[in-house]
């Protein structure tokens, strides 16, 4: 159903009575984040077990050690839950509900803290290392942990946005044929983008490989990375979400060479989804439940707000999570191409799958249980929802 309407790493952020202390964790980091942290953590091993292998991230940041959860047999609220996210437009609902109050509000007395995330892999391996409990993501990371623990880890409870990618290069490239031999970025291996720009070229006659080898050389790359690298001339092009397909197109010279929502159905296709570890689920569903009721009001926000007043509170969001606003003309062309829903779209997984296989990060499997929508179902009768969010077969709903 759908709802309608300069990446800088800080320091964390210690949470205070009501806000959630925040923490920015990189993928793809090409030196060392030059402010304190904690802890330093390094995730490549990890990474390369859970897509498939090739993925390096230079350096990621970590929060300090932390009391472990007890089991909550009852199913009582967790005493806290850590949430993670992006600094992307496509996670306009996790903007708003941190940092306007909506998700801290509804989980009462259960404390918030939240992870800023530059992409999928990283996220999931925090998520499965139980660094977190839920998180912001793109489809294609949730589709691969989900096959890759033989669908123990996550359940996708609810989507957040749909449109928002594209393919975004070189004045003087135009067409498919013109991208042999060039040099292309995406966020992180396996994660979302990376996954529709490996599918696509493949379907163009090209070939890729996870270690940038190929008829087309893919480099994931960190957001603001490929900004800086696409300015100075040394990649040709990028598979980005927003805000970086606008910032490149507006603040770069790129041009659109490929809208994603051209390659689906009715121009649907989801990027942003609402995930949460089973286990905390089954032993916190109430949490969960708050969790999704937060989200359901920061989505009908976005969709009932007025321009002006949408991009104030998402650059003040932008700016706790990636360090920076965005300007206005960007942050106009990013809203223009996204739709905030929390249907997580579940008819389009099976094509996210095979675009997963066919690009080589993942493998063909059974998607049967990868939903649990019945939390959201309950919630949305109390919200601006009309109607019940199917599961399409794949799940609880």
């Amino acid at each position: 159903m759908s709802r309608t309407p300069e990446n800088r790493t800080p320091g964390s952020q210690p949470g205070t009575s009501g806000t959630p202390g925040t923490i920015r964790i990189v993928a793809g980091e090409t030196g060392k984040p030059k402010r304190k942290r904690i802890l330093e953590i390094a995730l490549a091993a990890a990474l390369v077990l859970l897509i498939g292998g090739g993925a390096a991230v230079a350096s990621t940041l970590s929060r300090g050690p932390e009391a472990a959860p007890v089991a909550a047999a009852d199913g009582s609220p967790a005493a806290e839950l850590k949430l993670g996210y992006f600094g992307n437009i496509t996670h306009g609902p996790a903007l708003v509900g941190v940092n306007q109050g909506f998700i801290a509000k509804e989980l009462g007395q259960t404390k918030l803290t939240t992870q800023v995330f530059n992409a999928g892999p990283a996220a999931i391996e925090a998520l499965n290392a139980g660094a977190i409990d839920a998180t912001y993501i793109g489809p294609n990371p949730a589709i691969n942990s989900f096959v890759k623990s033989k669908g123990e880890s996550i359940s996708i409870i609810a989507g957040a946005a749909s449109g928002g990618a594209q393919l975004v290069v070189k004045p003087g490239i135009n067409s498919a044929a013109d991208l042999k031999g060039k040099t292309l970025a995406s966020p992180q291996l396996g994660g979302t983008q990376d996954v529709a720009l490996r599918a696509w070229l493949g379907k163009q006659g090209f070939k890729t490989s996870t270690d940038g080898g190929g008829d087309v050389a893919i480099n994931p790359t960190e957001n603001a990375q490929t900004l800086k690298l696409f300015q100075d001339g040394k990649l040709d092009g990028a598979w980005l979400p927003e805000p970086w397909a606008s910032r490149l197109v507006l603040q770069a010279g790129a041009k659109v060479l490929v809208d994603e929502k051209d390659l689906w159905d009715k121009g649907e296709f989801i990027t942003t989804v609402l995930i949460v570890n089973k286990k905390f689920a089954a032993e916190h569903p109430a949490t969960v439940q708050a969790l999704l009721k937060g989200h359901v009001e920061s989505v009908d926000w976005l969709n009932a707000a007025a321009p002006a007043e949408k991009a104030t509170v998402l650059n003040a969001g932008l700016k706790a999570a990636a360090g920076s606003a965005l300007a206005a003309d960007v942050i106009d062309r990013s809203l223009k191409n996204i739709v905030f829903t929390v249907d997580p779209l579940a008819g389009t997984y099976k094509k996210l799958l095979q675009d997963g296989v066919d690009a080589g990060t993942t493998k063909q499997a059974d998607l049967t249980g990868l939903f649990d929508l019945t939390a959201l179902n309950t919630v949305l009768p109390e919200s601006a929802a009309g109607k019940k969010i199917s599961a399409a077969g794949l799940g609880k709903d």
